[in-house]
């Protein structure tokens, strides 16, 4: 899965810089904020950073979509932030690459977004019940399906997949990069041991050592079988050389998407599962969700 933040933030920036000097210098500007959420769900308060489009604070009566950017395994709310992204997403909207509109990441741990299988973590219920209220109370966002978009790296690519075809009515749009998929997730032998590998990147979501059985209820790839996805922008992207094989799981997603004739955008890039495959794909990601909010002929104030 993505590496810890503080190790990826040097290799990211040195490849932002790349990408944000081919782009015009004039950046647009944004702003973010970092606050806390509080729940009673999870029993404790929980971090988020909102990026906000240039011109939010000063046109009070306009609205905006909102994406939801989950992050990986060993990264938090601050993503962007620490890494530079916050200049990439800034540049993208100076060059009119994209259009506005708000970019949200909460903190989720080892969660994977869902709601863990001893019930201790109930991450799933909280995005769902108390985290997405919140935004929509506190931020000028768009109401309906069109405008809510969710999109994640990794770990996070797994959890907005999940959630998309969990929430078919809720989400209009889903963008993933190498998204943690895998067709089957190694049993419990009989001397129950259990590759090491997996129980760490899977942490504690899925049982301690993992269950498949579980993990196969949860799956993307189980919910995209059945799961009514009319409608629905979907993406999704991969490193043909993935550290742990998720390109694997992404041509699976495809054929089981292009199977029921379910329209998709899919690529698989040259590349590993490290940040400069993930930051030299982002504006694509970005760039998608953008023209399924509707925002392809951009022009700004």
């Amino acid at each position: 899965m993505s590496s810890p933040g503080r190790t990826v933030t040097t290799a990211l920036l040195a490849l932002l810089g790349l990408v944000v000097c081919a782009l015009p210098s004039h950046a647009a500007t944004a702003s973010a904020e970092c606050l806390p959420v509080p729940s009673h769900i999870l029993h404790r308060s929980v971090g988020y950073c909102a990026i906000l489009p240039p011109g939010y604070a000063a046109d009070k009566a306009r609205r905006y979509p909102v994406l939801y950017l989950l992050h990986g395994l060993g990264e938090n709310r601050q993503m962007l932030i620490q890494t530079g992204g916050l200049n990439l997403v800034e540049n993208l909207w100076d060059a009119g690459r994209m259009g506005r509109f708000l970019i949200v990441t909460p903190d989720a741990g080892s969660s994977f977004y869902i709601n863990s299988r001893n019930g201790r973590e109930r991450y799933e219920d909280f995005f769902i019940q108390e985290f997405l209220p919140f935004i929509a109370r506190r931020y000028r966002v768009r109401a309906g399906r069109r405008n809510l978009g969710i999109a994640g790296i990794s770990m996070g690519g797994y959890g907005a997949l999940h959630l998309a075809f969990t929430y078919t009515r809720l989400f209009g749009s889903v963008a993933a990069e190498s998204a943690a998929l895998i067709e089957r997730i190694p049993s419990v032998t009989v001397d129950g041991s259990q590759p090491r590998a997996f129980r760490l990147m899977l942490g504690g979501a899925f049982g301690s050592p993992p269950s498949p059985a579980f993990w196969e209820q949860n799956s993307p790839l189980t919910l995209a079988r059945t799961s009514r996805l009319a409608g629905m922008k979907i993406y999704f992207d991969c490193g043909a050389q993935d550290d742990y094989g998720f390109n694997q799981g992404a041509r699976a997603l495809d054929r089981i998407l292009a199977g029921r004739g379910i329209p998709h955008e899919f690529h698989i890039y040259p590349g590993g599962h490290d940040w400069s495959y993930f930051g030299a794909h982002l504006p694509g990601l970005l760039e998608f969700e953008s023209r399924a909010f509707g925002l392809d002929n951009i022009s700004h104030p």
